[in-house]
């Protein structure tokens, strides 16, 4: 170590604010990534992969500005760029054994001892590098990298350099995942027949098993606003290892010939069957800086955002809550601007928008099964997820008295317990009422002895204030005191 005297000065990177922490919306995205990036691929392949940060995201499944083309790099960035909420789970649809294209042999100059194939989306594992007839070996005559942008480094060795000689350029070949190739079907997914494989949304299935972890929200930004695909989501949300329920966010299209209007909405919606009281539809599209985002993205960053915020408890409606986005776009980019009367038509048809309202806002409390459905549980966002939450919470915390002996003790427990934390609960302000009782005209002896036992619950999450009204009145004698120097 060198001899020091004096005044030295050193510089660490900037701490990055660590991630909020909740479940109760923890969201479970389908869709495409680049990940020819990562060290193993095939390992990024139709898994449910839980990550708590922007770097484990990164590292699991690659990153690229491509929104477009790799689809859950949307969520990534409004998980943890624009509210810096986690964790989520991501399932990437790209397999690069089915979803590839060739890469025709081409000469490259080399600089320095590397060359840069400007070709995104390489798969390092198949690339295929010579030295006019020689095929070198990966390791001994050569080492690969990504660079920042996404462009694989070819670096030769001592040995490789013996081998390129005189020669300036080394011939590059090879094979490159193609995002393009990936279709609705493969984000619905299905079970292969041969080897019980799941794939797509299938793969909802094992993140419970897998991760320990409830979902929260299923999403699909990119695939959401395709119709197949949405009632595909649509139907996953109930009977999750035949025991949870969560809620879904879909977009609503903004294509040519779909909802271009806001007055276009509620037909696209009725057209398509998005009418699940565990759906919360989007529209139109937003904007993060100046790249677009599908909706769906930033508004189930915003509900699992506002759900951490709130005790780990989705009581609070997402609706005017701040987005940060910058504007709302349809897919040709054409600017959209809704007022207040433009936002509650959409709002009536059971659809959630962005208002900018001093500040753009998410706006809407109502689910997709409104207006045909006005159950208060099922019509609104909070009051739905809120069922959703504690029929999944009691599953969870008395799984463990299955096959207890059903005697007195069991039934006090269970009654004594819920509500317990139903008080809880009310004392937080979280719900109105939560009440439990074990009744015996619903347990007649004959369900005891086959081993079913029934307990009732009063459950009342508060409804949004959807409106809040001023009667203004003139008072005559108001004005006359103040003339007359009296006061009323």
């Amino acid at each position: 170590m060198a001899y020091k005297h004096g005044v030295y000065i050193k510089e660490n990177e900037t701490s990055v604010a660590a991630p909020i922490l909740g479940t109760a919306g923890l969201q479970v995205i389908f869709g495409t990534a680049p990940i020819n990036l990562v060290e193993n691929p095939s390992a990024a392949v139709n898994k449910p992969i839980l990550v708590n940060n922007y770097a484990e995201a990164v590292a699991a499944v690659g990153y690229s500005d491509d929104y477009e083309k790799y689809t859950l790099m949307q969520s990534i960035d409004a998980s943890f760029k624009l509210f810096n909420v986690a964790p989520i789970v991501l399932v990437n649809v790209l397999d690069p054994s089915k979803h590839k294209a060739t890469v025709e042999a081409a000469d490259y100059t080399v600089n320095d001892g590397q060359v840069t194939v400007n070709v995104k989306g390489l798969l390092l594992a198949a690339l295929v590098v010579k030295v006019d007839t020689t095929t070198l070996e990966e390791g001994e005559h050569y080492t690969t990298s990504f660079d920042d942008d996404g462009y694989a480094v070819v670096t030769l060795t001592t040995a490789g350099k013996t081998v390129l000689g005189d020669n300036t350029s080394l011939n590059v070949a090879g094979t490159k995942i193609d995002p393009t190739a990936v279709t609705a079907n493969d984000i619905i997914g299905g079970i292969n027949a041969s080897t019980g494989a799941e794939s797509g949304l299938e793969v909802i299935r094992q993140v419970f098993p897998t991760l320990g972890y409830t979902p929260g929200l299923i999403l699909a930004p990119g695939w959401s606003h395709i119709a197949t695909v949405g009632a595909a989501i649509q139907a996953k949300c109930v009977e999750i290892n035949d025991n949870f329920t969560c809620e879904c966010v879909l977009d609503i299209p903004t294509t040519t010939g779909t909802a271009t209007r806001y007055t276009d909405v509620k037909n696209i919606k009725d057209t398509y069957g998005y009418n699940s009281k565990h759906a919360i539809l989007a529209w139109p599209k937003v904007l993060y800086g100046t790249k677009q985002i599908y909706f769906s993205a930033a508004l189930a960053a915003l509900i699992a955002y506002t759900d951490a915020n709130n005790d780990d408890i989705p009581s609070r409606s997402p609706s005017n809550k701040l987005l940060g986005i910058s504007g709302s776009v349809l897919a040709d980019g054409t600017e959209v601007v809704l007022d207040q009367p433009q936002a509650n038509v959409l709002n009536g048809a059971g659809v959630v928008t962005a208002l900018n309202f001093n500040g753009w806002r998410s706006w809407g409390d109502n689910t997709a099964c409104y207006p045909e459905n006005t159950d208060p549980k099922d019509r609104w966002i909070n009051c739905r997820r809120m069922f959703s939450w504690q029929a999944n919470s009691f599953i969870l915390t008395y799984f463990n008295r299955v096959d207890d002996p059903a005697n007195y003790r069991l039934i006090e427990s269970i009654v004594d317990e819920e509500n317990i934390r139903g008080n809880s609960l009310v004392a937080q302000g979280a719900v109105a009422g939560m009440r439990m009782e074990y009744n015996a005209d619903e347990n007649p002896i004959e369900k005891i002895i086959e081993g079913t036992m029934v307990f009732h619950q009063y459950f009342a999450p508060y409804s949004p204030a959807q409106v809040i009204e001023n009667t203004l009145e003139f008072s005559p004698a108001m004005l006359e005191a103040a003339l007359s120097g009296e006061s009323e």
